[in-house]
Protein backbone atom coordinates (compact mmCIF):
# COMPACT_ATOMS: atom_id res chain seq x y z
CA UNK A 1 0.00 0.00 0.00
CA UNK A 2 1.25 3.45 -0.89
CA UNK A 3 2.21 5.71 2.05
CA UNK A 4 0.55 8.74 0.44
CA UNK A 5 -2.84 7.19 1.27
CA UNK A 6 -1.85 6.94 4.93
CA UNK A 7 -0.90 10.62 4.89
CA UNK A 8 -4.36 11.59 3.59
CA UNK A 9 -6.38 9.56 6.12
CA UNK A 10 -4.97 10.41 9.55
CA UNK A 11 -7.24 8.56 11.99
CA UNK A 12 -10.82 7.43 12.54
CA UNK A 13 -12.95 9.66 14.77
CA UNK A 14 -14.06 7.47 17.67
CA UNK A 15 -16.82 9.26 19.54
CA UNK A 16 -20.28 8.27 20.67
CA UNK A 17 -21.90 10.22 17.84
CA UNK A 18 -19.57 8.72 15.20
CA UNK A 19 -20.24 5.25 16.58
CA UNK A 20 -23.99 5.76 16.36
CA UNK A 21 -23.97 6.85 12.72
CA UNK A 22 -21.61 3.99 11.82
CA UNK A 23 -23.92 1.47 13.43
CA UNK A 24 -27.24 2.91 12.24
CA UNK A 25 -26.45 4.48 8.87
CA UNK A 26 -23.25 2.79 7.66
CA UNK A 27 -21.29 6.06 7.65
CA UNK A 28 -17.76 6.35 9.04
CA UNK A 29 -15.95 9.49 10.21
CA UNK A 30 -12.23 10.05 9.62
CA UNK A 31 -9.81 12.86 10.39
CA UNK A 32 -8.09 13.71 7.08
CA UNK A 33 -5.40 16.00 5.72
CA UNK A 34 -6.67 19.55 5.29
CA UNK A 35 -5.39 19.85 1.73
CA UNK A 36 -7.05 16.62 0.54
CA UNK A 37 -10.08 16.86 -1.72
CA UNK A 38 -13.00 14.42 -1.90
CA UNK A 39 -11.55 12.40 -4.78
CA UNK A 40 -8.24 11.87 -2.97
CA UNK A 41 -10.06 10.89 0.23
CA UNK A 42 -12.27 8.42 -1.66
CA UNK A 43 -9.29 6.75 -3.34
CA UNK A 44 -7.40 6.53 -0.04
CA UNK A 45 -10.33 4.96 1.86
CA UNK A 46 -10.94 2.44 -0.93
CA UNK A 47 -7.26 1.41 -1.07
CA UNK A 48 -6.69 1.24 2.70
CA UNK A 49 -9.88 -0.58 3.74
CA UNK A 50 -10.72 -2.35 0.43
CA UNK A 51 -14.33 -1.11 0.33
CA UNK A 52 -16.44 0.81 -2.20
CA UNK A 53 -17.22 4.41 -1.24
CA UNK A 54 -20.56 5.81 -2.32
CA UNK A 55 -20.43 9.37 -0.94
CA UNK A 56 -18.07 11.70 0.94
CA UNK A 57 -18.96 14.78 2.95
CA UNK A 58 -16.22 16.97 4.38
CA UNK A 59 -16.20 19.36 7.33
CA UNK A 60 -13.57 21.98 8.15
CA UNK A 61 -13.35 22.03 11.95
CA UNK A 62 -12.49 25.46 13.33
CA UNK A 63 -9.83 25.80 16.05
CA UNK A 64 -10.95 26.20 19.66
CA UNK A 65 -9.55 28.69 22.15
CA UNK A 66 -7.44 27.08 24.89
CA UNK A 67 -5.62 28.57 27.84
CA UNK A 68 -2.70 27.25 29.86
CA UNK A 69 -2.07 29.55 32.80
CA UNK A 70 -1.78 33.06 31.47
CA UNK A 71 -1.03 31.95 27.91
CA UNK A 72 -3.89 31.61 25.49
CA UNK A 73 -3.92 30.19 22.01
CA UNK A 74 -5.84 28.06 19.55
CA UNK A 75 -5.93 24.35 18.83
CA UNK A 76 -5.03 23.18 15.33
CA UNK A 77 -7.58 23.32 12.52
CA UNK A 78 -8.64 19.93 11.24
CA UNK A 79 -10.78 18.42 8.51
CA UNK A 80 -13.21 15.55 8.93
CA UNK A 81 -14.69 13.32 6.24
CA UNK A 82 -17.97 11.42 6.65
CA UNK A 83 -17.75 8.40 4.34
CA UNK A 84 -20.84 6.48 3.16
CA UNK A 85 -20.12 2.95 1.93
CA UNK A 86 -22.04 0.84 -0.57
CA UNK A 87 -24.88 -1.24 0.86
CA UNK A 88 -23.71 -4.28 2.84
CA UNK A 89 -20.11 -3.14 3.37
CA UNK A 90 -18.47 -2.16 6.65
CA UNK A 91 -15.14 -1.13 8.14
CA UNK A 92 -13.87 -2.74 11.35
CA UNK A 93 -12.33 0.07 13.41
CA UNK A 94 -12.08 -1.91 16.65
Amino acid sequence: MDTKYLEIVKAPVITEKAGNIAQNQGKYVFRVDQRANKTEIKNAIEKIFKVNVEEIRTINVKPKKRRVGRYSGLTNRTKKAIVTLKEGQSIDLG
